[in-house]
C-alpha cells in the first residue's frame, strides 16, 4: 500500500494524540505528542515543519516528524519522530526524516538540525546515520519516558557550513578526550588548542557552597526579567529553549534561568546573570534546588572558548557530554558549544544500544566521570 507523505493539518491532532500512545503509550513527554493545544500551535507555526504518512484510503497515520526552527539561532530541532509499530522495518523512519530535513533547509535559514536520539535500540540512531546527521555525544539519564534513559545528540549541517568554524586557541584539560572522540566518530578536526588546567578554589566566593538557593517558577515573570536582565541575543544563545524558572542565593548574587521540565524530569540551564563564571562556588545548592524541584538531569551549554565559564561547571562535577560544532553563527564565522551535563540517578548503560559512531563519547564520558568521581589516591613514597 502506498504512504503519502504531507503536512500536518490541525484536524490530525486526535490522530497524531493515538499515535504517539501507540507508540510510548503514557510515557512520552513531549507536548507535541500529547497536548492538543500546543500541537494545533505548532501546526499553524510558520517555524515549524511537520509530516505525517498516511497510507492512501486509509484513515490511520503511519508515522509523524517534525522540524521547530529557532530563525535568529538558524538551527532546527527534529522532534516527535515515530512510525507506528504495525508499519516498521519497511524505511518509513528514514523517508520521513529525509523529507523533513529537505524542507526545512530549502527555506535557506538554518545552518544545522539537530535531534535528541533514544539509545535503548540502535534503530533510531541509524535512521539518522543514513540522513547525514553526524553523532555528536551522550547525555547519560537525560529524560523520563519509560523509565530514566540516555540520550544521543545528532546534527546535519547546511552545505559548507563546518568549512567555516572559529579557530580555538585553549580548551579546559578535562575537555581533550570528548574533542579527541568528535574527531573520531565525525573526522571534525579540532586543532591543537593549548590544554588549560583548572584554576584553585578562589578564596572569594560570590555565594558560600552552602548557601540556599531560591527558586522561582513564574514563567510569564521569568521571560520578562531574563530579556531585560540580557537583552543581547549571544547571552542568552540556548537554540530553542524558553526558561521558566530562575534560581538565585539570597544575596542575589547571580540569577540561573532554566528551562525546568518535570514530566521529563529534566533541566536545561539556559543562562546565568551576570556571566555563568558567576556561579562558581554555588552550584552544589542550585543543583540541590533542581532536584526538590524533581529534575534528576540538568545540562547546559557553554561557547569552547568560554574556558572561565566551563572550568566553573567542572569543578562542580558537570561532565563533558557532547559537543556541537560550528552552532552559532556570527557573521561568516560560526562557533562551537560544548555541552556539560550532571545526573543525580546512577548511571546504568547496561540496556543502552550505543552504536559504533557513539562507542568514543562514551569512552570520554566514562573517562571524564571517573577522573570527576574517582580520583586516583595519592601514594605516599
Amino acid at each position: 500500500m502506498t504512504v503519502t507523505i504531507a503536512p500536518a493539518a490541525p484536524q490530525d491532532v486526535a490522530q497524531l494524540r493515538q499515535l504517539y500512545f501507540d507508540v510510548y503509550g503514557h510515557g512520552y513527554p513531549v507536548p507535541l505528542g500529547s497536548d492538543p493545544a500546543e500541537m494545533r500551535r505548532l501546526i499553524d507555526d510558520p517555524h515549524t515543519h511537520w509530516l505525517t504518512a498516511r497510507h492512501e484510503g486509509a484513515g490511520r497515520l503511519a508515522g509523524s516528524v517534525a522540524v521547530q526552527t529557532d530563525p535568529g539561532g538558524r538551527i532546527g530541532k527534529l522532534v516527535g519522530l515515530a512510525v507506528h509499530p504495525e508499519q516498521r522495518g519497511g524505511g518509513l523512519a528514514a523517508r520521513l526524516t529525509a523529507s523533513v530535513c529537505a524542507d526545512a533547509f530549502a527555506t535557506g535559514t538554518l545552518d544545522s538540525v539537530y535531534a535528541t536520539v533514544r539509545v535503548v535500540t540502535p534503530g533510531p540512531q541509524q535512521v539518522f546515520a543514513r540522513n547525514g546527521f553526524q553523532a555528536l555525544g551522550l547525555m547519560p539519564n537525560a529524560v523520563e519516558v519509560a523509565g530514566c534513559e540516555s540520550l544521543a545528540l545528532f546534527a546535519r549541517y547546511a552545505d559548507g557550513v563546518l568549512a567555516r568554524r572559529e579557530n580555538v586557541g585553549a580548551v579546559p584539560r578535562a575537555l581533550v578526550p570528548l574533542l579527541d572522540a568528535a574527531w573520531q566518530s565525525t573526522g571534525v578536526d579540532y586543532g591543537r588548542p593549548r590544554r588549560t588546567d583548572a584554576p584553585a578554589p578562589a578564596a572569594d566566593r560570590s555565594a558560600p557552597v552552602t548557601a540556599p538557593m531560591e527558586l522561582i517558577t513564574a514563567p510569564g515573570f521569568v521571560r520578562r526579567r531574563f530579556l531585560e536582565l540580557l537583552p543581547d541575543p549571544g547571552e542568552r544563545f540556548f537554540p530553542l529553549h524558553v526558561p521558566n524558572t530562575v534560581l538565585t542565593p539570597p544575596d542575589g548574587a547571580f540569577e540561573a534561568y532554566a528551562d525546568l521540565d518535570r514530566a521529563a524530569a529534566s533541566c536545561s540551564l539556559i543562562a546565568v546573570h551576570p556571566s555563568p563564571a558567576a556561579v562558581a562556588g554555588a552550584l552544589e545548592p542550585l543543583m540541590a534546588a533542581v532536584t526538590r524541584a524533581g529534575a534528576d538531569y540538568v545540562e547546559t551549554l557553554l561557547p569552547l572558548a568560554d574556558t572561565a565559564g566551563l572550568d566553573a561547571f567542572l569543578a562542580a562535577g558537570f561532565i563533558p557530554s557532547a559537543v556541537y560544532p560550528a552552532m552559532r553563527r556570527i557573521g561568516d564565522r560560526f562557533h562551537d558549544y560544548v555541552l556539560l551535563s550532571r545526573t543525580s540517578r546512577q548511571i546504568d548503560f547496561r540496556a543502552a544500544a550505543v552504536s559504533g559512531r557513539l562507542q568514543p563519547y562514551l569512552l570520554a564520558y566514562l573517562t571524564a566521570w571517573t577522573s570527576t568521581y574517582l580520583p586516583l589516591p595519592e601514594v605516599s613514597p
